[in-house]
């Protein structure tokens, strides 16, 4: 048995490695838009911001970091035992941060 497939119109297949214009389209060389990209500037101490974080808020920074870092992002549920673990003492999160560096 044999099929035969009829294209009424030339666009019926549509490849998708066709090209409509014939000539090639290269990028644009990196050093012709000198205003588009450019380095910035290096940071200036004296404009920083003075402001210290409370030793709490800086391990539960901390342990959200090590559990994305160990495969574990913490869910937005999470964040009541996140904080209560925060809470803890500087040895209790360096023991917990041992374990999940060590898991991952």
């Amino acid at each position: 048995m044999t099929t035969t497939v009829e294209h009424h119109s030339p666009r019926a297949f549509v490849d998708p490695y066709a090209v409509d214009t014939p000539e090639v389209v290269w990028p644009v060389p990196a050093g012709s838009h000198p205003d588009t990209d450019f380095l910035l500037p290096p940071p200036r101490p004296a404009d920083r911001l003075h402001y210290t974080l409370h030793p709490s808020d800086q391990r539960r920074l901390d342990l959200h970091a090590a559990l994305t870092a160990a495969g574990i992002p913490p869910h937005p549920e999470d964040q009541e035992a996140i904080d209560q673990l925060s809470t803890l003492s500087e040895s209790i999160n360096a023991a917990l941060h041992r374990w999940l560096h060590h898991s991952a």
